[in-house]
């Protein structure tokens, strides 16, 4: 069972995602509970490959208010993922493609612990984004017929 904490439209926005994986993350005591609070922004947050392992960069998780300044965190830190060294050179393979990047779809909880889930995604274009848009258009003019026609 997983409880949603944050997602990130605009990655679905800005990019077609080919390829989902689900990791830990390694954060601090104050974090965890700044989390709990509903105090994180994930809106430009990804993820690179460096030396062997796997970074989060861009994710804001406001400090702790009640904790002390010396015990705080700073808010946008790179926080390293948890996956599988197998997992992460698949990544890094698919990353190195022109145009894909690493962006971070959601952040959850499962069970007691808290999971980022990370996708392949290759950036779209504006013609891209305005065919989608003007599909979803199209969806909800159909269903509004649709319910007009059962309502009689």
């Amino acid at each position: 069972m997983s409880k949603e904490i944050a997602t990130n439209r605009k990655a679905g926005r800005d990019f077609h995602i080919l390829d989902k994986y689900e990791a830990g993350i390694e954060l601090k005591g104050t974090e965890v509970k700044s989390i709990r609070a509903g105090k994180i922004n994930i809106s430009d947050a990804y993820a690179r490959i460096e030396k062997g392992q796997i970074f989060l960069y861009g994710c804001n998780i406001q400090p702790w208010q009640t904790a002390a300044d010396w015990f705080n965190h700073p808010e946008t830190r790179p926080r390293r993922l948890l996956l599988h060294k197998s997992e992460i050179l698949k990544l890094a393979v698919a990353s190195d493609v022109k145009g894909c990047t690493l962006p971070l779809l959601r952040v959850y909880w499962k069970d007691r612990v808290v999971k980022v889930e990370i996708g392949v995604g290759k950036g779209k274009t504006h013609t891209d984004q305005r065919q989608d848009l003007k599909e979803r258009v199209e969806l909800r003019e159909a269903q509004r017929e649709m319910s007009r026609f059962n309502q009689r």
